[in-house]
């Protein structure tokens, strides 16, 4: 059967535009702006080490990134170090972060009161106390790779998984291809040590601005108004500074009498506590003759 007239369609069919289904930019593109994310990233890591370490900041540099597949990079970790998967927006695009494992012991030991030493044979696996701390680095990571890549409020950061040993961990498959950006942290006393970032390249052009989807710009989204506003900012909350704590057993606290000394070290970073959870943390001074704590990291 034959129509009696032609059809005409009634608008042009939908072309997609060579933007929209643009290839992923190549390593040789991506490379360079992830090496101006590290420098940034250098300059406020090293910001945020000061109070765990005390006393001078320590010396960040990055290491120009390489490209290479995950398979290839994975047999250069260490049997043990504070490795953490995270992943970033809604869909969790993968991002590792991986930390040496005797910087870890050496914060852990001077958050006792200890001078900073780190055992001389590294054992299996971390101690309660260093998954503590490493929860701790990986909270501050997250806000500075944020800051250092200039994350939009809609793609935010998550942890997602955790293991000191890599091979359990998982991160990627053997043949996806991964950007690494090193950053060497040297300490004032002459102590050097590694961070990894370590980013599938689809990661990491979604993390650029350049991914696939050709999106411009970054998504943003609502807030609520800040806690400074009405009617919350009126709430009163008790702030304590932590200048001392110890424990004692009961035999001990049992035995106290007036006038008995007890010899207590100040710790070189005090906690500043709501309630139980730890919001800040600050050196002791002296402002106008009266004890001041100034504010040197907050979470």
């Amino acid at each position: 059967m034959r129509p009696e007239r032609a059809f005409i369609a009634e608008r042009a069919l939908a072309q997609h535009c060579a933007e929209l289904v643009r290839a992923s930019p190549p390593p040789a593109d991506l490379l360079p702006q992830l090496a101006r994310c590290g420098e940034r990233l250098a300059i406020v890591f090293a910001s945020a080490l000061q109070p765990l370490i005390g006393g001078e900041p320590p010396a960040v540099s990055a290491a120009p990134p390489s490209e290479c597949a995950w398979g290839e990079l994975a047999s250069e970790f260490a049997p043990l170090a504070a490795n953490s998967l995270l992943g970033i927006g809604s869909d969790n695009a993968p991002l590792l972060l991986s930390l040496d494992a005797a910087p870890i012991f050496r914060l852990v030991d001077l958050a006792f009161g200890g001078r900073g030493a780190a055992p001389a044979q590294l054992p299996d696996a971390f101690p309660m106390s260093a998954e503590l701390m490493i929860a701790r680095l990986e909270t501050m990571m997250i806000g500075l790779i944020e800051d250092a890549f200039a994350i939009g409020e809609g793609n935010f950061i998550r942890p997602v998984r955790r293991d000191g040993n890599i091979d359990l961990l998982l991160p990627f498959e053997p043949d996806i291809r991964t950007a690494i950006l090193p950053l060497t942290v040297t300490e004032v006393s002459g102590a050097s040590w590694t961070a990894r970032l370590v980013l599938p390249l689809a990661t990491l052009a979604a993390l650029l601005g350049c991914a696939q989807s050709g999106t411009a710009g970054k998504r943003t989204v609502s807030r609520p108004p800040g806690l400074s506003a009405e009617p919350l900012g009126a709430v009163p909350l008790s702030l304590r500074a932590v200048l001392v704590d110890m424990a004692m057993p009961v035999s001990a606290i049992w035995a106290l009498e007036p006038g008995q000394i007890l010899p207590v070290s100040v710790a070189r970073s005090v906690p500043l506590r709501i309630g139980a959870t730890t919001i800040a943390h600050g050196t002791i001074g002296t402002l106008d003759e009266r004890i001041a704590v100034q504010i040197t990291h907050v979470f």
